[in-house]
């Protein structure tokens, strides 16, 4: 079982190491239960100005304030590996003191940052980026179900009278079958 004392020393240790440091792996769950415990206790009302019930409030409080900001700690810390790990492609620095969803967070930020790479280098070698690749602003004359483009890419379901800007070679199937119209020109 956690306590407040327990919350306070994880975040005055996350507050003074550049390094991400270590919890157990169900600190969340636990924490969730305490403040869960403390809420309970806080909100009976047998004796308004209780020492013990304000003590308790205002511990609650200051339990919800050190866990926020030992989570925007860690965050900042993740951020900061990532950033790391993408200029010099070591990305496994402080992985195991990261909780589940924070090695999550660390994965996913690192393909954002690779897909832009990858984006950003395809811009400079002259590749068209696929931001500006042509659409066209139609109107749908009929109907249509959700369908999915060539690449896979959802669309719909349209009515008639919407309006939406298309793939170029995804209107094109529209303006020939006459389902659609082109708004330009």
């Amino acid at each position: 079982m956690i306590t407040y004392k327990d919350i306070y020393e994880s975040a005055k240790k996350e507050r003074y190491s550049e390094k991400l440091q270590p919890i157990p792996k169900n600190f969340v769950k636990e924490v969730s239960k305490y403040l869960e415990e403390k809420k309970s206790a806080a909100s009976k009302e047998e004796t308004i100005f209780s020492d013990v019930l304000i003590k308790t409030k205002k511990q609650l409080e200051n339990a919800v304030t050190l866990f926020h900001e030992l989570l925007r700690r860690r965050r900042k810390k993740i951020m900061n590996l990532v950033l790391i790990a993408s200029e010099t492609g070591i990305s496994k620095q402080d992985f195991n003191n990261m909780l589940l969803i924070e090695k999550e967070l660390f994965e996913e930020l690192m393909k954002s940052i690779e897909f832009l790479d990858k984006k950003l280098g395809n811009m400079l070698t002259g590749g068209k980026d696929e931001e500006t690749k042509e659409n066209v602003f139609v109107v749908f004359l009929e109907n249509v179900n959700e369908f999915k483009s060539p690449e896979g890419e959802k669309f719909g379901p349209y009515s008639a009278g919407q309006f939406s800007n298309l793939p170029k070679s995804v209107a094109q199937i529209f303006l020939s079958d006459k389902i659609a119209e082109s708004m330009e020109n």
